[in-house]
């Protein structure tokens, strides 16, 4: 590291050495929640703020409701890298192809316009869940969650504006805060995500088209994982690095590579953060629009189960599709591409699940739950803080609600999920796999 621009071992050493821990969060802008005054702000993320220490998120409802994500403030830069390359307020289609656990992708879901598309992508499938878990948590509507491997992608060709690469590294930016990325590291493991780092960026190039935006990151120090890998692409791959405008007074390190590309590095001690790196690139070959086809139309809704459907979701702009009992809302002015992404990829969420049709009746998901789209019609039921965690648990829970039948629990105004009240006892609805497994 010590022929690395910005290395200051000795300042280094002692934050290393110092057991500081930053904390910082981002809050979700389609659920607003109000933040502590004392909280500073992130100054490269408008909805990004440091806390002053770090609290049991587990028992908090508001992490639960996805008001807010629990993420490292350097990896927020990114919210500068789009804001700075693309334009927001236009429809565009995004990859990000190393999705999991759901960080960047819940920011460039919260950044992008609504008419927009997001592709949140993870190779493992175990990782993909949880990916798709924290996707319908910060209630996502124009969202498609895939489990493929790069390669996949390469048949979309010139299809997304943005393809974001949070590749995996060998983490020696995470060494102050995970001990066990200092167990794992090695320079043959620097060396082999090096060429992991290059065969993923080769495999998915052919999936952006002209003019498209790729932003590379990395969690890694390592000039073979950052620098080197900026010269490949400028050797091996049509682009131009594109500069951001960053402020001085952030304390980022702007580098340039032999080849003139500009990357963007974070030193824990010279601001409050991890370690990170990014850098841009336009793509200047490839075609700028493509043609896509269905081989088939997706099954839809007929009359009577789109009433049904209207009494629990607002129907407005969106599209009702059925996969055997299945009912999923999709964004409608993106239903060809939701059929053509479920017909090229191993889709394992897409837009919002709705529930699930049952002769004449629905029973609602959690997803529409914890979504934008449930209807005011529904009645809701505010529980306290010790009700919420109990809820949160899926233990029995006690309430004098005013009427019986399927009602939305929510704290603070936020709804947690669904309860159905009936005559002797209250069946709590919050998913298995989603409860508090500790008691507090």
């Amino acid at each position: 590291m010590e022929s690395v621009k910005g290395f200051d071992k000795e300042a280094f050493d002692k934050v290393h050495q110092s057991g500081e821990q930053v904390t910082s969060i981002r809050v979700n802008p389609a659920k607003r929640t109000e933040i502590k005054s004392q909280n500073s702000k992130i100054p490269w993320a408008d909805a990004g703020f440091y806390l002053e220490q770090r609290p049991s998120f587990t028992f908090d409802p508001l992490f639960h409701a996805g008001t807010y994500y629990v993420q490292e403030a350097s990896s927020m830069f990114l919210e500068q890298a789009l804001k700075q390359t693309v334009d927001l307020s236009q429809s565009i289609k995004v990859l990000d192809l190393c999705a999991s656990p759901g960080g960047k992708s819940t920011h460039i879901q919260s950044l992008i316009s609504k008419d927009s598309l997001l592709v949140s992508n993870d190779v493992i499938r175990s990782r993909a869940n949880v990916l798709k878990d924290n996707i319908i948590k910060w209630g996502c509507e124009n969202v498609v969650v895939t489990n493929n491997d790069p390669k996949d992608f390469s048949k979309l060709e010139n299809y997304f504006d943005m393809i974001v690469v949070d590749a995996p590294c060998s983490g020696s930016g995470l060494f102050r805060r995970d001990p066990v990325a200092i167990d794992e590291w090695s320079e043959n493991n620097v060396q082999l995500c090096s060429q992991r780092q290059q065969r993923i960026l080769a495999d998915v190039w052919p999936a952006l088209k002209k003019d498209g935006i790729l932003i590379y990151s990395t969690c890694s120090y390592s000039k073979e994982e950052d620098e080197e890998i900026m010269d490949w692409m400028m050797g091996q791959l049509s682009v131009v690095s594109s500069e951001l405008s960053v402020d001085p007074q952030w304390g980022i390190t702007t580098v340039q590579s032999k080849k003139g590309a500009y990357g963007y590095r974070f030193w824990p001690d010279k601001l409050k953060g991890e370690g990170f790196f990014l850098a841009c690139f336009q793509k200047k070959d490839g075609e700028a629009e493509i043609d896509i086809r269905n081989k088939k139309k997706p099954e839809q809704l007929d009359k009577r189960e789109k009433e049904l459907i209207e009494k629990w979701a607002k129907v407005g702009g969106k599209e009702f599709i059925k996969y055997e009992n299945t009912v999923y809302a999709w964004p409608a002015h993106w239903l060809k591409d939701f059929n053509f992404l479920l017909e090229q990829l191993r889709v394992i969420y897409s837009g919002v699940l709705v529930g699930q049709l049952m002769r004449d009746k629905m029973v609602p998901e959690h997803a529409l739950a914890i979504s934008n789209l449930v209807t005011d019609e529904i009645e809701r039921f505010e529980l306290d803080y010790e009700q919420a965690i109990k809820y949160l648990q899926r233990k029995d829970l006690e309430v004098q609600t005013k009427n019986k039948g399927w009602q939305l629990f929510t704290f603070k105004h936020h709804p947690l999920g669904w309860a159905n009240v009936l005559a002797n006892r209250v069946n709590n609805y919050y998913p298995k796999e989603m409860r508090i497994l500790k008691d507090k």
